[in-house]
């Protein structure tokens, strides 16, 4: 078993969620996190959830001056394995600045895999998104659909996912999983880590859930015009825990001796629209949610939902939490942490 992994982004909403379930699967992991997106509490709930300690490495994986210390670290934790999740994440952002996306987000991947290769560790999941896939795919979204990412932030995971899959081609002693996933939502159970913005959350539930709570005044929807069942934009939303138990079972399938690089999706195989969503969120937290309509954003599609049958063939994994469990257990945590990991 790839028993010792390198969690990248370890302290952040995913992350730390992926954490909890792979000590949950009883391996140890190294976690390296710069913090620039995340909170150091996140570390001491993950460690109270899992009832073990982790090691942290504080360190950023796109600063070339600290590549060395990060390899040697990697090394000495004899590390089996490592799944990425390090990177910046902000659609709109990396439209911005879009260089500093190309630099945070590739240099970290290969700072990584120089780290594994020097531990001898070649077993990698890597974070990727829906966001790779075009504009012109049939639904549900199978990963043979057409690629096209509308955005620098999506090219950055397109280009990480040719990489690993180069760095495969020339070593088949790697094995690789790309998990594209859609709309990760939601919160563990306990209410004790969750997804903490650090400023305006550029995603759907954490903004309904900071209404909810009373942060902000009410939540924009764009666009009400879309030929949907309701004119509202529809996702395809996953519950955060089956998205890391995702990561568990991409892992195990690694350790089949599994080698090369896949992509495989990771959804719910169902879309929910803006309004459905705020409405289960309403019904979750008994709040009201106000809203006005706002002009579509540039670059939003009308529907995009997953084909995850290749998930469930590959690692016999599948969603298994509907939008009501999503709802509740994102109301929770936002209910008992309203100004997040700072509450």
């Amino acid at each position: 078993m790839t028993k010792r992994i390198v969690v990248t982004g370890g302290a952040g909403y995913i992350g730390s969620h992926v954490c909890v379930e792979l000590l949950a699967s009883g391996r140890d992991i190294l976690i390296i996190d710069n913090f620039s997106n995340s909170h150091p509490e996140a570390i001491a709930r993950i460690e109270e959830i899992g009832e073990r300690n982790v090691e942290v490495l504080e360190a950023d994986l796109a600063d070339a001056s600290q590549a060395n210390s990060i390899v040697e670290r990697v090394k000495a934790f004899r590390a089996d394995g490592a799944i990425h999740l390090a990177g910046l994440k902000a659609v709109g952002e990396s439209v911005v600045q879009p260089a500093r996306y190309y630099q945070t987000n590739i240099g970290s991947a290969l700072t990584l895999l120089q780290a594994l290769e020097a531990a001898g560790a070649k077993s990698l999941v890597f974070s990727s998104s829906a966001t790779v896939y075009g504009e012109l795919n049939d639904n549900p979204v199978t990963e043979e659909g057409r690629t096209g990412a509308t955005n620098p932030y999506g090219r950055t995971k397109l280009y990480i996912e040719e990489i690993l899959k180069d760095v495969a081609s020339a070593d088949g002693a790697w094995g690789i999983v790309n998990l594209r996933y859609f709309n990760p939502v939601g919160a563990h159970s306990s209410g004790r880590i969750g997804e903490d913005p650090n400023d305006i959350p550029n995603n759907l539930f954490p903004f309904i859930a900071q209404v909810a709570v009373g942060r902000r005044e009410k939540l924009s929807i764009f666009g009400n015009d879309y030929p949907t069942r309701d004119g509202t934009g529809v996702r395809d939303y996953i519950h955060v825990v089956d998205l890391a138990k995702g990561h568990v079972a991409a892992l195990d399938y690694l350790d089949k001796d599994n080698r090369g690089a896949i992509d495989v999706n990771l959804g719910a195989g169902k879309g929910y629209s803006v309004l459905e969503s705020v409405a289960a969120f309403k019904r979750a937290s008994n709040r009201d949610i106000p809203y006005e309509i706002a002009p579509r954003r540039e670059g939003d599609i009308a529907e995009i939902y997953a084909d995850a049958s290749k998930a469930k063939k590959l690692f016999g994994w599948t969603a298994e939490k509907d939008i009501d469990a999503m709802c509740a257990d994102h109301w929770r945590w936002q209910r008992e942490n309203p100004e997040g990991y700072r509450s």
